[in-house]
């Protein structure tokens, strides 16, 4: 069987990664950068088997800022949060089972004068004090009631004055135009509920990040999502790894069914290592720490989605870099 020395890989995988050993065991691997997943529900999931499943950050998209932000600053895995969604008055996900009380805020009012009742601004400083590192705003039309344009504004408006990104939900006909034109910098799905015209992706790719969540959808859903995330990146747009954790049945850990949809979009290679080792919105990865796939790596990329079930989050200590 032919195996990929260290150039042949890099060539496959992308410049950062390597073959090497685990100093206490022997076994050898490949070391990647850490994976991050860029959307999770923590309070949904049980988070104590993401490392030793590949996760080494997450992004959690919607969860009570009181409780995140008592989270102990060095837990493993590293955590960055928005706290609650916000939304408008009865929007998604109000009066969802999964989505107690304490982690929806209603918006009624554009005003960004701190302490309005209902207000964009209020709403906005309330998450910054809890310590989030994005904004997080649904704009689901299948639904219920969105933020009409003006109010979309006035939290994209406060997100800004504290120098936090605004991360929406998007869903129904229009939701990703309206997000695009309001400045929202991330999409937390891949939009999925219609086909994107060509000029709007191209609109999309210049200015946001869109994070993938594919293997949540079926039938038209998965196929439009695909379609857009395949155009997308062709036009140069960031593409990054998340699995929506929390909704529904799915692997705590790294997701092979992901991983296939991001195939088929065209996400391969190193395309795929940089959507899930992308550290943001942390500034930077975290040296601590590194993901090591035991045995021999694949020489083709269809079999990369598999091989990288069995990754896992070690100290970066206890992986020596093999001599090459």
């Amino acid at each position: 069987m032919r195996r990929l020395d260290a150039f042949a890989l890099r060539e496959l995988l992308g410049p950062h990664a390597d073959l090497c050993r685990r100093a206490i065991s022997g076994d050898h691997g490949v070391v990647l950068p850490p994976f991050v997943d860029h959307h999770v529900h923590l309070h949904l999931i049980d988070e104590r088997t993401l490392l030793s499943h590949g996760i080494a950050a997450v992004l959690d998209l919607g969860g009570d800022p009181v409780e995140l932000a008592r989270r102990p600053k060095n837990h493993m895995p590293r955590a960055a949060y928005a706290g609650a969604f916000l939304t408008a008055v009865g929007g998604y996900p109000v009066g969802r089972s999964w989505a107690p009380d304490a982690i929806v805020r209603e918006v009624s009012d554009p005003s960004l004068v701190p302490g309005v009742a209902g207000g964009a601004g209020t709403a906005v400083d309330e998450q910054a004090s809890f310590g989030a590192s994005v904004v997080k705003v649904t704009l689901n039309a299948s639904t219920g009631p969105v933020p009409e344009p003006a109010l979309l504004r006035a939290i994209v408006a406060a997100a800004r004055s504290h120098g936090l990104p605004v991360v929406a939900h998007v869903e129904g006909e229009g939701m990703t135009e309206r997000a695009v034109e309001a400045g929202v910098d991330v999409l937390a799905h891949a939009p999925f509920s219609e086909r994107l015209d060509e000029s709007l992706v191209r609109r999309a790719a210049s200015s946001q990040r869109w994070i993938s969540t594919l293997s949540i959808h079926d039938g038209d859903a998965a196929a439009d999502a695909v379609d857009n995330v395949a155009r997308f990146v062709s036009d140069g747009g960031r593409l990054l790894y998340g699995t929506d954790l929390g909704n529904g049945a799915q692997p705590v850990g790294v997701n092979v069914r992901e991983l296939d949809g991001l195939h088929a979009a065209g996400v391969r290679g190193a395309a795929l290592i940089a959507a899930l080792s992308d550290p943001w919105p942390f500034p930077e990865r975290s040296n601590a720490v590194a993901t090591f796939v035991p045995g021999h790596p694949p020489t083709d990329l269809d079999s990369v989605p598999g091989w990288l079930a069995g990754a896992t989050v070690l100290p970066a200590e206890e992986l020596v870099h093999d001599d090459h």
